[in-house]
């Protein structure tokens, strides 16, 4: 794609929220911009807004330059020993006060040893980084039916500092396996980590790059919806993911080997057994240290990580829709109707839904919300996003008709059930009630009870019928001690066309 196209296009919901989230963390605009695959004049546009309409302005240009001036001794300094970034920084901050926060000094650092080439240990900071791949030897599973031995895949998480891992097998590494993978990791860590660095999978990585990766807005939704960052390790860039390369290989002596004679006839039982040797590995000493992953884990990285959100994340879906004359959105996957205020009639809206609610967006703005209804041909309206002239029709049920009925008369309180439960589209069902108890007013009451038992005689139950019978004054024609026939002609008739 043509660069300038690219900064002219529109942000989407889930890339400026990672905007956000790279820029608090200390990432500057270029790597920002190469991490999420946009131009760079994207970003900065987009964060030009953000201080615009906050009415703060940034100019970094001065410690830019004492920094950039720094960082050459800092290339010599790191290659003594016990040299580490943070003391660094600290002599950093000693002579410039005003300088950059510790993480970006940090991010600033690495891009210039990046362009030099440097070839350095990549340092480890509590609660910095979680590395997920999924393993290249898969494990088995085998039906107890037919013999049949099933391949699974094997998901692994590693945070940075600690070296903790998580793992565990599922059916395969599409996307839904592999999103919840992710968030099991995270529950089972107990928090979050401010950077993901995934590989590039086909499951989260529409295009994978050696500078820049195309992030699937899954995956960016799940890292928004718990404030992490989503950093995909550049491919033909071994370093970026060796960590959790390495701890893949320890997997397969640690868990793979002690579990390969035994036989597992279901996922489940292969995850409790797969842990069981995974607390093992958590527990025991790190090489040359006395500390295992679990203890550095709970003395050193556990308070860094992010605490977990209150709500559960799930997997959306998307659909763009036009709104309807009567103030609703289709959801054609349940068949089932939502509303939205009215002013926004005709237009086009996008419609994000999971497994529990709907959302309306317009604009990127929430216009309407929703609890997940699945029932088809049902109506879900909030009376207020209606015009005050139609917001009654949302007060339409079965209850509502089958009392209006009742105050007339059993036998039209009978033939309104029967219409109801001849219906199976609510809507038309209603229009239906409507259209005969109003013949209590046009036609009397006592005209519309006698032609609801003329039609019940006929087995008939709708408003056409109930219509025919007075416009033809049937409903005035008097039985003689035997039921009485439609009449045959063009404009009455028989049951079977009714039904």
């Amino acid at each position: 794609m043509d660069k300038n196209a690219m900064a002219r296009r529109t942000i989407e919901m889930e890339l400026k929220k990672q905007i956000d989230i790279l820029k608090g963390l200390g990432y500057g605009k270029k790597t920002i911009a190469r991490e999420l695959g946009l131009a760079r004049n994207t970003v900065k546009s987009y964060l030009e807004t953000i201080n615009d309409s906050s009415g703060k302005i940034t100019n970094n240009d001065s410690r830019q330059a004492d920094l950039q001036a720094y960082f050459p001794y800092c290339q010599s300094e790191l290659q003594r020993r016990g040299v580490t970034r943070q003391i660094l920084w600290g002599e950093y901050r000693g002579k410039y006060p005003e300088g950059y926060s510790y993480s970006q000094f940090c991010e600033y650092l690495k891009q210039w040893l990046d362009r030099k080439d440097v070839s350095l240990h990549i340092e480890q900071f509590p609660g910095d980084k979680m590395y997920i791949d999924f393993a290249g030897s898969k494990m088995r599973i085998v039906d107890s039916c037919t013999g049949e031995i099933k391949e699974v895949e094997v998901f692994v998480a590693v945070l940075g500092y600690s070296g903790k891992t998580y793992v565990h097998a599922c059916e395969s590494q599409r996307k839904e396996d592999f999103l919840t993978c992710i968030v099991r990791a995270l529950n089972y860590f107990g928090g979050v980590p401010k950077v993901l660095v995934p590989d590039n999978l086909k499951s989260g990585i529409d295009k994978a790059n050696r500078y820049e990766a195309d992030i699937n807005r899954d995956l960016l939704d799940l890292g928004n919806h718990y404030d992490m960052a989503i950093l995909p390790a550049r491919s033909l860039k071994p370093r970026d993911k060796a960590w959790v390369e390495r701890m893949i290989q320890v997997v397969y002596t640690r868990i793979y080997a002690p579990l390969r004679n035994e036989i597992f006839t279901n996922l489940v039982n292969l995850n409790d057994a797969i842990k069981e040797y995974l607390e093992k590995h958590n527990d025991t000493p790190l090489q040359g240290r006395k500390e295992s992953r679990n203890l550095l884990f709970e003395s050193e990285e556990k308070n860094h990580l992010g605490k977990l959100p209150h709500d559960y994340w799930e997997l959306k879906e998307y659909l763009q829709v036009q709104v309807m004359k009567n103030c609703h959105v289709h959801l054609s996957k349940d068949k089932h109707y939502y509303s939205v205020p009215y002013q926004f009639i005709g237009q086009k809206v996008k419609i994000v839904y999971t497994a529990t609610y709907v959302a309306v967006y317009h604009g990127g703005e929430r216009i309407a919300y929703h609890l997940r209804d699945r029932v088809p041909y049902k109506y879900t309206t909030v009376k207020d996003h209606l015009p005050s002239t139609h917001q009654f029709v949302s007060e339409w049920n079965p209850v509502k008709f089958i009392d209006w009925a009742a105050r007339i008369h059993p036998d039209v309180e009978l033939y309104i059930r029967k219409v109801l439960d001849n219906k199976s589209y609510p809507e038309q069902t209603y229009r239906s009630c409507v259209g005969i108890l109003s013949f209590e007013k046009k036609a009397g009451k006592e005209r519309l009870i006698a032609a609801c038992q003329r039609a019940t005689s006929y087995g008939v139950f709708n408003y056409k019928v109930i219509s025919q019978i007075i416009s033809n004054k049937l409903d005035r024609v008097e039985e003689k001690g035997k039921q009485i026939s439609m009449p045959l002609h063009d404009n009455i008739r028989g049951a079977s066309y009714y039904k």
